[in-house]
């Protein structure tokens, strides 16, 4: 017997066989449901998404009840410990972890396209000099489909191929650029002989050395974090890029907007409200009073919970502890002690665990980016380049999805019934 769904409209008594697939039923089935023949039929109201599938996906699994993600069906914890980003981004892209040829000839590609036109510079230099890092970023993501005029030809592959090569190159470059303009030091140029994370530390951190020699445990650390943030499945910022690049729009311009999505604080600046907080408590001591104020809800528990997640984020088991290997080259982000002790209390506590409130992403990457020294406001830019290939991944994947169209959701319209046009000198 086939999985199917039994419903009977009581407004008529008519009976419906829906078929269930994939553990979901389709949405446009149930348009069949009217009680006449000029009854629009049923639709499914879901506002935020909370229970609504809006597309097939192989790319990242997330079961949030265990506290599992996985890439193509890699765990993330071993992707952390022993694969590079560039080797998490083919995956991510072609589905396959690549031979040593492939991967070899894909960093050749990504590596020499890190630099950008010369115009691209002077049109960063146009931003005042307090200009948010992220508005820059994502201004100059968005300039780039301008220098790429094929890049519309998103049915072409090999076109599809240049510009997803491209944006993963180009993106440490804007990125580290907008940090350099916002500390008014001079842009350094990419340096192709250095790893892909080495070299966006060099062009943010290299000052008048002749040559920049990155920290091996900070480059290994960026590695991990871009890891980290690669994908997380059809979360705002990536519906974004689906939804945009639905209209066959360049994926500069699709990329922009998913970076706008990222930048809000309930998603990409969510870290930054952990240090906010954790700053607020002040110190160690202070921490039972805050749990109170949590508790009585006269204050917000920053980092712990999530939308998918019924469990401990497994990318926050990893972060946390990369957090104390990076320390031990930076020093000790005061604010940890603080962090820690928070931590150990909400993972006692009833209150929290009958929530199901765990630590998630954000609750430890703020402390590692800015015991790097890093400003909060530039937080979301670091997120954005680790999420660009997940990103390149969802919108090349809704691309070649033949159930897929322009994206145009529905809505239940709550304004006035038709009225007539009054002239403003009869009008109340």
């Amino acid at each position: 017997m086939a999985d199917t769904l039994t419903v009977t409209d009581n407004r008529n008594g008519k009976t419906y066989e829906i078929p269930i697939r994939d553990g979901a039923i389709s949405a446009i089935e149930l348009r069949k449901i009217k009680t006449s023949e000029d009854d629009f039929g049923l639709m499914s109201y879901d506002p935020a998404y909370l229970n609504t599938a809006s597309c097939r996906s192989s790319v990242t699994y997330i079961d949030g009840d265990k506290g599992i993600l996985r890439y193509r069906g890699y765990p993330i914890e071993q992707l952390a410990e022993k694969a590079t980003f560039l080797e998490c981004a083919q995956l991510l892209l072609e589905g396959e972890l690549p031979s040593k040829s492939r991967h070899d000839q894909f960093v050749h590609e990504v590596m020499h396209h890190t630099f950008v036109h010369e115009n691209v510079k002077r049109f960063m230099e146009g931003f005042r000099y307090d200009a948010n890092p992220m508005s820059m970023f994502i201004s100059a993501v968005a300039a780039l489909s301008s220098f790429y005029p094929e890049a519309n030809e998103v049915e072409d592959p090999a076109v599809r191929h240049r510009q997803i090569v491209r944006l993963i190159a180009k993106v440490p470059t804007l990125a580290a650029y907008s940090y350099r303009h916002s500390q008014g030091l001079p842009y350094v140029y990419p340096s192709n002989e250095l790893s892909y994370t080495g070299n966006f530390l060099a062009m943010v951190f290299k000052m008048s050395e002749m040559k920049y020699v990155p920290n091996p445990t900070l480059e290994r650390a960026f590695d991990v974090l871009f890891i980290l943030h690669a994908d997380h499945e059809q979360n705002c910022s990536t519906s974004t890029m689906r939804q945009i690049g639905s209209s066959r729009v360049d994926p500069y311009s699709a990329l922009a907007g998913a970076a706008a999505a990222l930048y809000g604080p309930l998603h990409g600046g969510a870290n930054a409200e952990v240090l906010y907080m954790l700053e607020k408590i002040g110190k160690k001591e202070n921490v039972p009073d805050f749990i109170k104020k949590v508790k009585s809800k006269d204050a917000m528990l920053m980092g712990f919970g999530h939308r998918v997640y019924r469990n401990y984020d497994p990318r926050a088991k990893i972060i946390k502890k990369l957090a104390h290997e990076v320390f031990q080259v930076t020093g000790t982000n005061p604010l940890l002690e603080i962090a820690m002790e928070l931590e150990r209390i909400a993972l006692e506590e009833e209150y929290f665990i009958s929530r199901k409130l765990y630590p998630n992403v954000d609750f430890y990457s703020g402390l590692i980016y800015q015991a790097m020294r890093f400003p909060v406001d530039f937080f979301p830019v670091l997120f954005a380049i680790g999420r660009t290939v997940g990103w390149l991944a969802q919108w090349q994947e809704m691309l070649q999805d033949k159930e897929q169209k322009i994206a145009r959701p529905r809505q239940i319209y709550t304004g006035p019934d038709k009225r007539d046009y009054v002239a403003m000198g009869g009008r109340g």
